[in-house]
């Protein structure tokens, strides 16, 4: 099975969770995301999420300097955000449950 298609289906979900321990920058999200497992994310499927959420409503931006290079441009979630955590959580485990019941039930899991 093709791993890309289903990360499209959750990534917004992923980046809400990874934002609701700590906010962050682009590259920290896209780097925390690969470490909690999703090795197959993309630079830019993180970046045009990031977008596609803040103008949704679900987050919020501040920019910090960098001693390092140019500002960072970080990136929290705000109460529409967190709400819309908990009903993709929702969402999420109703549909892998079902998932999983109808492989069980089939001898695949």
């Amino acid at each position: 099975m093709d791993t890309t298609q289903l990360l499209k289906g959750v990534l917004d979900l992923a980046v809400l969770a990874v934002l609701c321990e700590e906010d962050g920058y682009g590259y920290d999200i896209l780097r925390r995301l690969r470490a909690a497992g999703l090795a197959d994310v993309g630079d830019a499927s993180v970046y045009g999420t990031l977008r596609r959420l803040f103008n949704a409503g679900y987050l919020t931006t501040y920019v910090v300097p960098s001693d390092e290079g140019p500002h960072r441009k970080y990136y929290a979630l705000n109460p529409a955000g967190r709400a819309e955590l908990q009903r993709g959580g929702k969402v999420w485990y109703g549909f892998a449950s079902t998932m999983n019941d109808l492989l069980r039930e089939r001898g695949t899991a």
